[in-house]
């Protein structure tokens, strides 16, 4: 069986998305979900009819945004998060997004073609906060393989 790696974050806004604080953060959001689409390794992205997830709303808190994909291997999301011009906007996160205690990305491996969803990432992510990186969920700092049997993704160099 093959798997690809689901990724959740989670961010909570510094103001409210319309706020000229967060312009810069705005202007390039769909320049990055567009960088992502076409990133080697990309598979799915979670997305409404307007094409990022900013008005999905977890944890009863209207400040909090998600970004949620899934990819063929840690190696590509990595690639895309930190080498890519996602690294730029990455680097300013503390101008748009308040700094988490809580850990506020979790991974995880699953089946190609399911698609995960926000309430899966949720669960993953509060396992990660109650039982630190496990199989279950992690983060690509701290890093598991696919499950056992599982071929191994190469992403392209």
């Amino acid at each position: 069986m093959k798997y690809h790696l689901a990724q959740y974050n989670i961010a909570r806004l510094i103001a409210p998305l319309d706020d000229p604080r967060l312009e810069p953060f705005m202007a390039a959001l769909d320049p990055l979900n567009r960088l992502a689409d076409e990133s080697p390794g990309f598979v799915w992205r979670h997305q409404t009819e307007d094409g990022n997830s900013t008005s999905i709303r977890v944890r009863d808190d209207p400040a909090i945004i998600i970004n949620f994909s899934v990819w063929e291997s840690a190696e590509s999301l990595f690639d895309y998060a930190y080498k890519s011009g996602h690294a730029a906007i990455y680097r300013r996160r503390r101008e748009f997004f308040d700094l988490h205690e809580k850990p506020y990305l979790v991974c995880w491996w699953i089946p190609a073609g399911h698609e995960p969803t926000v309430e899966e990432a949720e669960e993953r992510l509060r396992h990660l906060e109650e039982h630190g990186p496990t199989p279950r969920a992690f983060t690509l700092k701290h890093r598991f393989p696919a499950p056992v049997g599982a071929p191994a993704i190469q992403s392209p160099s």
